[in-house]
This record gives C-alpha cells, sequence and structure tokens, in this order.
C-alpha cells in the first residue's frame, strides 16, 4: 500500500549533551561511553538550585524535586550485578516511571545507566523511547529512537503511542508514515495505535489506508485493531462502514458493542443506538453502565425520551442507576427533555457530587429557562465548598443574563475574576451576552476587547448587540474587522448584521453582505433568507425580496405572511392576493397575519369579493375572533362601501378594542351616516374606551357632513379640555371644514388667526373648497394664493381656482388659471374610475377606451331617455367649460363613473349592489344623474370619491346633498 510520507526530521535532531544529576550525585565524566551518546539534561538548573527556586510540576502532578524521594524509590544494585539484570531492573523502573508521568526519576535512571556504562539493549532503548514520549518530551524520545542502534517496529510503536498518548493525533500519524518510509513493517499495535491517531485528528482518508493494509495482512479479526477501525468511521461519522466492519467480525464482545453504539449516538442517531443495544441484548454478551450510558447519549441527542426511560428502568434493575457516571446521563436527558424534577431528583441522589455533576444540573437549568433555580443550585454549590470551574460560569453568567439581573450578573463577573478564569474563551463569550442583552453594549465590548483569542462565537455575540441598542452603525465595522480578521461568518453573522442594516437603513452594505452571504453559500439556508427578505421587504424592494423568496426550500407561513404583507403594503394588492392563492396550493396554511394583512390589500384595491373570501376562509380556520383579523374584516368592508357588513362583524365581535371602535367611527362618517358615527362614539366611551386623536377625525368629519356646526366645536374642545388629546393639524382643518362648509367664513377667519394656521396647508385646502362650493370669489382667492406661496402647487388648487371664477362667468380669470397651471408645469389628474365585476376590476377614463365602450354608450344613451321621461335634465351649468350646450351634455356623458355604471348595468343580472371607485370628486351633474338611475332602476349604487362614500338608493343619496 501507499502512505502519504511526511518526514518527521528524526535525523536532525541534536544528540544529548552531558546533564549533571544533582539528585543522585553522580560524577560527570569528560568522556562519551562507548555506543551510548546519550547524557541527560536535569529539570532543575543551576541558577535555580542557587536560588532556591521550585522546578515545575511534571504531568504526573508530582512534584519530583528532592534527593531522598528518588533514592527511596528507586534503590541501585552494586556494580558486581550483571549487566542485563541491571538493563532489566532500569527498564522495568522506566517502564514504571512512564505509568506514573515522572520524568525527573525516569531522567535519574537514565543518568545510572550512562554513569555504569552499560550497554542498552533494544528493550531499555524502548522503555527510554516510551518515557520521553508519555511524558511529552518529544524532541528527547525522538532523539532516542534516532540513537538507537537498530530501530523496530516495537520501538517506533512507542513513540507513536507516547504522542498518540499526549494527545497529538496529526504526529502519530506522521511518524506513522516515517516509519513505513524506513521500510518498517507495522505490527498489530503499531496498526491500532495509528487508528487511533485518525480518529484524533478525523483523518478518515489515511485510515481508510490503514484499513486496506490491515485487510491485507489478515489483521481483521484481532479484537482491538476493530475496535479502532469502527471507533474511527463511528468518530468520522461514517456510520455505515463502521456497521459494516462491526458485523464482519466472527465475533463481537463487549468493548466492540460499547464503540458502535457510542459511535451511533454521537451522530445523534438514538434510535440506531437503541436498536443495537437491543441487538447486543439478544446476543447474550453482557452490557455495563458504560453501555446504558452511550445509549443514553443517543437517547438525548435525537430526544428519544421514551426509549431512554426504558433503558433507565433496566439501569434501576441491573443496579447501576446509582453509579454516578450513569445518574449524570440520566440527569441530561430528563434535563434535555424538559423534565427538570425528574432530573433534579437524580441528582439529589448522588451523594458526592463533583464541580462536573454540579454544572452539568446548573447548565441543564439554564437552559431549560429555569434561571432562578440555576443561580440558587450555584449558591448551594458554592455553600459545600466546591469551587466552580469555566462551565460553571457560562451557565450561570447566562442565567443572569436571562434574568436581566445586572447587578448579579456583574457581582458573577467580580468572581470569575477571583477564580481566574476571566480569559477563558465561552465564560467571556457569555459576559459578552450578558452585558449585551442588558442594554451595556460598551461593557460587552470592552470584556470583548480583553480577550487574547476571540473566537466566532465571541463576534457573533458582539454583534447581536448592534441592532437594539442604538449601535447599528458599529455594526457594520466590527463586521468587517471580523473579515480582516480571517474569521468566516456563518449563519448567526449574517443574521445579526443583516439586522443592523435594517436598522441604519443601509441598504448599500445590506447588498455586500448578500454578496458575502452567496460567497459563503448560505443563500438557501432557511434563517439567513428570513433575514434577507426582512431587509428587503424594509426597504420595499420586492424584486430582489421574491428573489431570495424563491430560493428558499423550506417557505413555511412566515415567509409567506411577510411576501403578501410586502406586496400588499407597496400597491401591490392583485400580487398579495395571487400569492396567497399560491401559498395554499403548496399547502401552507394561512395565518391570522396572512389573512390580516390580504384583507389590507383588498382594502385599498376594493376588491370586495377577495375580501369576502378571505372572511369565509377566516370563519372555516376559527381566526375571525382575531383583534388583528377582525379589525381588518371591518376596515375592508368600510373600505370598500359594505357599510353594513362591517356594522354586522363589529357587532358580532365579544372584545373590540380601540382601533375597531374608531373603524366604525372613522367607517360610518365616511359612508355619510354622520348621526350612526356619533352614537358608535358615545357607546365608545359607554364602554370605558377613551377616545384618541383617531377617533375625533371621524366624530370632526361626521359634523362636517351633517352640518353640526356647534357640536363640531363641542368635540373640538373636548379633545385638549376633556380628554387630553392635542390636536394635530388634521383636526384644524376639521374644523375648518365644518365651518367653511356651513359658509360661516367670518368664524373661519377668526379661527385661522387665533389658531395661528396661516401655514397649515390642509386648512387653506379645505377652505378653497368650500369657497367653489358657496361660490365666494374673494376668500377662495386668498385660500389660493396662500396656497401658491406655501408651495402646494397641486392640480386642485389651480382647478377650484378655476371654476371659482367659471361658475360666476369669468371666463377670462379662468382661462387665464388654467394657462398659469399649464406654464407651472402642473398637470390635471384624469378622472378614473373602476368596478368589479365577477371579481374583476374593470377601469374607465374619460378620454379612454374600453372593449365595450360602443355598448356603454348606447347603454348611456337609453337611460338618459328614460330618465326625460320623468323630467331630468342635465346640469350644463356645472360644466365649467366655455363651450356650446351640445358640446357639455355630450362632455357630462363621458364622464369615468357614468361609463362605469353603464358596464355594471349591462353586466350586473341579480341585481347586486353597484361600487364604483373613483379619483376625484363627484360633479353635482353625476350626483344627480346616480340618484335619478337608482330611482328608475330600482338599483342601489354605491360611489367612493375622494371625500366619502355616496350611497344612492330609491332616488336619495346618503350624503343628503351635503359634500
Amino acid at each position: 500500500m501507499e502512505y502519504a510520507t511526511v518526514s518527521y526530521g528524526l535525523c536532525n535532531l541534536h544528540s544529548f549533551q552531558f546533564l549533571s544529576l544533582p539528585i543522585l550525585q553522580v560524577q560527570i565524566f569528560s568522556h562519551k561511553p562507548p555506543r551510548n551518546p546519550f547524557n541527560i539534561f536535569s529539570t532543575v538548573s543551576s541558577a535555580q538550585q542557587r536560588s532556591g527556586t521550585t522546578p515545575k510540576r511534571d504531568p504526573s502532578g508530582i512534584n519530583h524535586r528532592s534527593v531522598p524521594q528518588t533514592e527511596k524509590n528507586i534503590e541501585m544494585k552494586p556494580s558486581n550485578v550483571g549487566s542485563k539484570q541491571r538493563l532489566k531492573r532500569y527498564s522495568s523502573l522506566l517502564g514504571n516511571c512512564a505509568l506514573r508521568g515522572a520524568l525527573n526519576e525516569g531522567k535519574a535512571i537514565h543518568g545510572h545507566q550512562i554513569k555504569t556504562g552499560v550497554d542498552p539493549d533494544s528493550h531499555f532503548w524502548v522503555s527510554l523511547i516510551n518515557l520521553y514520549a508519555k511524558c511529552d518530551y518529544s524532541s528527547y524520545a525522538c532523539q532516542a529512537l534516532d540513537e538507537m542502534p537498530e530501530q523496530d517496529v516495537v520501538s517506533w510503536t512507542a513513540l507513536i503511542q507516547g504522542f498518540v498518548a499526549q494527545g497529538n493525533g496529526r504526529q502519530g500519524v506522521d511518524l506513522f508514515c516515517e516509519m513505513r518510509k524506513k521500510g518498517i513493517s507495522p505490527n498489530e499495535f503499531t496498526v491500532a495505535t495509528c487508528l487511533k491517531a485518525c480518529s484524533m485528528c478525523r483523518d478518515v482518508s489515511f485510515g481508510k489506508q490503514v484499513h486496506a493494509e490491515v485487510i491485507k495482512e489478515g489483521l481483521l479479526s484481532v479484537v482491538f485493531i476493530a475496535s479502532a477501525l469502527v471507533n474511527l468511521y463511528a468518530k468520522c461519522g461514517e456510520i455505515d462502514l463502521a456497521d459494516k466492519v462491526f458485523f464482519c467480525m466472527p465475533e463481537q464482545n463487549e468493548v466492540l458493542w460499547n464503540v458502535l453504539i457510542n459511535g451511533h449516538a454521537q451522530v445523534g442517531d438514538g434510535k440506531g443506538a437503541f436498536r443495537l443495544f437491543c441487538e447486543m441484548i439478544n446476543s447474550e454478551v453482557e452490557f455495563s453502565e458504560f453501555t446504558l450510558s452511550s445509549v443514553l447519549k443517543g437517547c438525548t441527542n435525537s430526544g428519544q425520551l421514551r426509549d431512554g426511560q426504558l433503558v433507565h428502568c433496566l439501569a434501576i434493575k441491573s443496579g447501576f442507576e446509582i453509579d454516578k457516571f450513569m445518574c449524570s446521563s440520566l440527569v441530561d436527558i430528563y434535563s434535555k427533555c424538559d423534565m427538570v424534577d425528574d432530573a433534579l431528583r437524580l441528582f439529589y441522589m448522588i451523594t458526592d457530587h463533583d464541580v462536573v455533576s454540579w454544572s452539568a444540573m446548573i447548565a441543564c437549568l439554564e437552559k431549560q429557562g429555569h434561571s432562578s433555580e440555576a443561580i440558587k443550585l450555584f449558591y448551594l454549590m458554592r455553600h459545600t465548598g466546591i469551587e466552580p470551574n469555566q462551565f460553571t460560569f457560562s451557565s450561570v453568567v447566562s442565567a443572569a443574563a436571562e434574568l436581566g439581573d445586572l447587578l448579579y450578573g456583574e457581582s458573577i463577573h467580580a468572581c470569575i475574576f477571583k477564580f481566574g478564569f476571566e480569559s477563558d474563551v465561552s465564560v467571556s463569550n457569555a459576559l459578552i451576552g450578558m452585558y449585551i442583552k442588558n442594554g451595556c453594549v460598551d461593557d460587552g465590548y470592552r470584556v470583548f476587547e480583553a480577550m487574547t483569542g476571540p473566537d466566532l462565537v465571541s463576534w457573533n455575540t458582539l454583534l447581536s448587540g448592534f441592532h437594539d441598542y442604538g449601535y447599528a452603525e458599529s455594526g457594520s465595522n466590527v463586521f468587517c474587522q471580523m473579515l480582516v480578521e480571517g474569521f468566516r461568518p456563518n449563519m448567526y453573522t449574517f443574521i445579526s448584521i443583516l439586522r443592523s442594516c435594517s436598522d441604519l437603513l443601509d441598504i448599500k452594505f445590506g447588498k455586500q453582505v448578500h454578496a458575502q452571504i452567496l460567497k459563503n453559500s448560505l443563500d438557501g439556508n432557511e434563517y439567513v433568507g428570513k433575514a434577507l427578505l426582512d431587509m428587503y421587504l424594509k426597504f420595499r424592494y420586492m424584486e430582489e425580496s421574491y428573489i431570495v423568496f424563491s430560493k428558499l426550500i423550506n417557505r413555511d407561513v412566515f415567509t409567506w405572511t411577510v411576501m403578501i404583507t410586502g406586496f400588499a403594503q407597496t400597491e401591490q394588492e392583485e400580487k398579495a392576493i395571487k400569492f396567497l392563492n399560491s401559498m395554499q396550493q403548496e399547502g401552507v396554511r394561512p395565518n391570522e397575519f396572512t389573512i390580516a394583512g390580504c384583507l389590507g390589500g383588498c382594502s385599498r384595491i376594493t376588491a370586495t369579493e377577495s375580501g369576502r373570501q378571505l372572511h369565509s376562509m377566516a370563519l372555516k380556520s376559527g381566526l375571525l375572533p382575531d383583534m388583528f383579523v377582525s379589525g381588518a374584516l371591518v376596515d375592508m368592508y368600510a373600505k370598500c362601501g359594505c357599510i353594513e357588513d362591517a356594522e354586522a362583524v363589529f357587532k358580532g365581535l365579544v372584545w373590540r378594542d380601540k382601533v375597531l371602535w374608531n373603524t366604525m367611527v372613522c367607517g360610518f362618517s365616511l359612508h355619510g351616516q354622520g348621526d350612526k358615527a356619533l352614537q358608535t362614539f358615545q357607546k365608545m366611551k359607554d364602554e370605558g374606551n377613551l377616545p384618541d386623536d383617531v377617533t375625533f377625525l371621524g366624530v370632526l368629519s361626521a359634523c362636517s357632513h351633517m352640518g353640526l356646526v356647534e357640536e363640531g366645536k363641542q368635540h373640538f374642545n373636548s379633545m385638549s379640555n376633556v380628554y387630553g388629546v392635542t390636536p394635530r393639524d388634521e383636526h384644524y382643518a376639521g374644523m375648518v371644514d365644518i365651518l367653511s362648509r356651513a359658509g360661516r367664513f367670518v368664524e373661519v377667519e377668526s379661527f385661522v388667526e387665533e389658531m395661528k394656521l396661516t401655514s397649515n396647508a390642509l386648512v387653506w385646502e379645505n377652505v378653497l373648497g368650500a369657497c367653489a362650493k358657496h361660490g365666494n370669489v374673494k376668500f377662495g382667492e386668498r385660500a389660493a394664493k396662500r396656497l401658491f406661496e406655501l408651495k402646494c402647487e397641486t392640480d386642485s388648487t389651480y382647478i377650484l381656482l378655476s371654476n371659482i371664477f367659471a361658475s360666476k362667468g369669468r371666463w377670462t380669470e379662468a382661462k387665464r388659471i388654467r394657462a398659469l397651471m399649464s406654464s407651472h408645469g402642473v398637470k390635471k389628474e384624469p378622472g378614473c374610475s373602476w368596478v368589479e365585476i365577477n371579481n374583476k376590476i374593470h377601469v374607465f377614463v374619460s378620454d379612454g377606451g374600453h372593449p365595450h365602450i360602443r355598448e356603454i354608450h348606447l347603454k348611456l344613451e337609453e337611460l338618459g331617455e328614460k330618465l326625460r321621461l320623468i323630467g331630468y335634465v342635465p346640469q350644463m351649468e356645472h360644466v365649467l367649460h366655455d363651450v356650446p350646450d351640445t358640446e357639455k351634455e355630450e362632455h357630462l356623458n363621458h364622464h369615468s363613473e357614468k361609463l362605469a355604471l353603464a358596464f355594471a348595468l349591462m353586466s350586473n343580472s341579480h341585481k347586486q349592489t353597484i361600487r364604483i371607485f373613483k379619483n376625484l370628486r363627484i360633479c353635482r351633474n353625476c350626483h344627480n344623474f346616480m340618484k335619478h338611475v337608482s330611482r328608475i332602476t330600482t338599483q342601489e349604487i354605491v360611489i367612493r370619491d375622494t371625500n366619502r362614500f355616496h350611497s344612492f338608493k330609491d332616488g336619495s343619496c346618503s350624503c343628503q346633498d351635503y359634500w
């Protein structure tokens, strides 16, 4: 087989130098014994001897620093003992030192061998290599192997085992390659050690090469080699290969079963681990507490509580429940399955808790949201005298963060310094999160800056605080610095920085972040996609939002809802309704927010039929009692001209909030039912709902359209005097509208001066409209002039002023205003009306075409003839153009609302209420025309213009000709 060879540089190491051996008082000779180039370095330097300082503790935890300790442990034989016996004694002592990690004693033995001049045999060399390798003196171990006269597989295996024992898996693999390069064939122990090294460094590719040699050499039946292979594949996630190796074995013992079960448990295959455990029992192989713990680990990782409870029963039956290790595993599964009480009962069964069991239970309570209990348990732990470790502190700090107890968190921070864990990464990350959750972003940033080696979690935790507390601008800088320092962002990084972009309203940087997401192949991630979607929707970038949405694999009700709401809020209501249909076709059930968002879209485009379908859907799914749905439904019916339906839904609700009351007050007012609006206002107060600024807009509008001047004054004064509501520009404009509509222009002037409303454009617009209604030329000119000064040069200002002059026959001034309008580049908005027929919107303009325009004009002629028979005469005076009467009449017949009415009468065979919507104010002639048509056709007609709804029925209008 071929191995990837990596030279470890063994031959380049320097030979050992002569070392002083003060602990044995050995005489130092200037000559080198034959075939033994070694001397040994003392771990205590001469400087340390002079200063009296103590050398560092060796890996075994035993401080070998005194001569007596060495002399007691090592009894040197007299010089007349045979060389072989002496070497055997040396080898035995070196092996004992290696087991205990007693490096200093081993060096002393090595020094004594050099002093006596005994030539080392192969067994001594292996023992020496084993000592230095296991005591983490890799350079000495490698040099010993280099100096060995005849290297063999045993010496190489000892060196590799030493590195692996110290956790240096990659170096172990490299040494194995170097051994094979020198032509030395491995034995079963070398192979097993190499496979263990591969599992440590997750090098499954090289492990497969070693597996091939195992098969070639016929070593697969060796139990510990098979066990190493199973362990390798399991740890590297190659569970199928682990299963194949296991079941190819002629005989499986407990060790092999445990390794395979543990492998399935580590990858989260709890069911697989439990299935293997059942097979193990059926094969009559005895299990141990370690077996049960592995099965429990698998049940925990996959959330298989029932299987875990079965294992618990078996542990009780087998007498393993009282085992501390088993109890910890049971505590883990019950805590992660949110059965904290059971976990605590098991925890208290353990009599001799160590810091690990305390930390596990505290972490369990914190992760399950029982932060107060976690803190209490930490206090109990400290009371028992157990010192916390970094894992304990991480959990307690997180618990303090969840409780929002900054003072306690700061005290724990002080405790962390006391025990010397301030430099631990996990503890620092928890502290950053704690400070940020409490709004102390600067303190969190200081903890971050004090870290010597922050990891990706540190950066992410820091970034998470920059979008909640006004630090959004800093978020982009931290993100850029993170990239500069070589960290690769993950989904949590992108979610935080996208939220910062949304808060900062920085779409340019947001698009750059999107490019980074594509670069890191996270554009298909569900959570990152939602964050991207949210950012683009906040900027109303619907095209980009749709692209992100279309790339999401799992589109849940949330993603569908935000898209539907986005379309509804960007005047793309038709797309919102289409998306709702597509959502249902994909089997995603809409929730209350989806339906409310769609209803909002229907109200904006007055899609009544679609709104009724949504009403049915809300009833069917039981969502009608929801306040979002019911409020949107009432609003939809009110804005679509179905005030009776809105009232029916409103009355059917058990609980009504202020928003619903406001919707009904404003809805009644908008439909010309001022008396009902004021009655609803009174009921609202009677039921204990205090009115707000929106309520008074509806009340003042009702008073205006009903001509209730004095009542309007009372309501306006009560706003601030009784209810503490500060009037806004719209309220002042509403009061002016009440006075000016009633023709009380002197009071209007006085009110404007008193309230200092000369800069309120809404006020002057209402004054100008009222002047056009009453023909007040002088005040109308003043209002228009003031609007021109305020830069409110809308087409309505020019048109209303022109109409005032035209109504008085002052055609020269009227033409002058029209010419002025044209010279300023202001264009009149063309009249437009639309009507919904058979769930389809039909739009009509005065000078535009329609597929059925010829039939429409014939229908209008037919209606005109019927109207003349009952005495109807077109009101030519309302055509404010200096043209002949024939042209005036033709002009009147081309008004868009008349075209829409004729088409609706042609299409409406069931006498349903015709609802027409217009973008301009309806003229008096069309208003009179609609009243007469409703009389001769017995057809109810509802028209919504820019001011209000007009409900025509039996020859009269709900506005009572006052609009």
